[in-house]
């Protein structure tokens, strides 16, 4: 693996009383991505293809940490806080995924990409396809992880099956003005830690200083508020989507990656109305954290996926 210590660093992080964990063979980097100051963690070959990796909630870039040495040998790995979360600034902006997916493809021209293959998780989904649609003709691919994408995937209703209604009851409440960030202010470690171990397979899948870690980054100052917003902006970034659907198809290739104990059972399948070249791959043994359970699982797929169409 290229040494990425001789890359430029990009001073600026916004959010400096927040731990900052290092992971071997990356270096952090913040970027002005129009506007926007953004954090991203870099390593790998820099003269390879590039891979850009997005968490979702409650997570931060931290939630690919298993994956990215494994990509490393072959790829130039980034990995990039959205807006409002991780070491990204925290603005006062709109956070439909396309208002975002425009700061996060910002920064990575501000990184020197100029291609690159894209992978993403969650909320980090709901931006990559978003992204997906503005940026075709720079964008190699597309990898999507157990997400419910607005206007997309995401079901216009909330079921009330209590089978089903506990992956997705907070939609609802994240919308409700105010009362969600009365209720969770001061209590994010509890909250962000009812996530992390109940949408997991094994409820011992996160350590309580990785539910500290994430607690701690939505309980940053402004990090509660940002996290609710790509909920409240959820019907603009559908609304959006359609818009740009209406004018054209995804034709970068998609790879779907569901797990055996996800909410999307087959997200190629959820997908493929929009897109021309939609595959699919299902991962055993994990949840809704596909990337933190099943890391060279995630791997391997990714790797294969842009191996196969490089």
């Amino acid at each position: 693996m290229n040494d990425p210590a001789s890359s430029p660093r990009v001073s600026g992080n916004p959010v400096r009383d927040l731990p900052l964990p290092d992971l071997a063979g990356f270096i952090h980097r913040w970027v002005d991505a129009g506007g926007v100051r953004l954090h991203a963690v870099e390593g790998g070959r820099m003269d390879a293809p590039a891979v850009v990796l997005l968490a979702g909630f409650p997570q931060t870039w931290w939630a690919w940490r298993k994956v990215m040495p494994n990509l490393a040998d072959r790829f130039r790995v980034i990995a990039i806080d959205l807006p409002g979360q991780g070491h990204s600034e925290r603005p006062d902006i709109r956070y439909d995924t396309h208002t975002v997916a425009a700061h996060v493809h910002a920064a990575v021209k501000a990184l020197g990409v100029p291609t690159y293959w894209l992978a993403a998780h969650d909320i980090g989904a709901w931006v990559a396809f978003s992204l997906a649609l503005t940026h075709q003709n720079e964008l190699r691919g597309l990898a999507l992880l157990d997400a419910g994408i607005p206007g997309i995937t995401l079901p216009d209703a909330i079921p009330t099956d209590p089978e089903r209604a506990w992956k997705t009851w907070h939609f609802a409440f994240h919308l409700v003005p105010d009362l969600p960030e009365t209720l969770l202010a001061g209590r994010e470690r509890e909250y962000v830690g009812w996530f992390l171990k109940v949408k997991a397979l094994s409820p011992d899948t996160f350590d309580d200083a990785e539910i500290e870690h994430y607690a701690a980054s939505v309980a940053a100052d402004g990090g509660l508020r940002a996290s609710l917003a790509y909920y409240r902006d959820a019907a603009e970034s559908a609304r959006k989507n359609h818009e740009a659907l209406d004018q054209q198809r995804l034709t970068v290739p998609v790879l779907g990656i569901s797990s055996s104990h996800g909410s999307i059972p087959d997200m190629a399948a959820s997908i493929r109305p929009w897109a021309d070249h939609a595959t699919s791959i299902v991962v055993p043994d994990a949840g809704h954290f596909i990337p933190d359970e099943q890391p060279d699982a995630v791997a391997a797929a990714l790797a294969d996926f842009i191996t196969e169409d490089d």
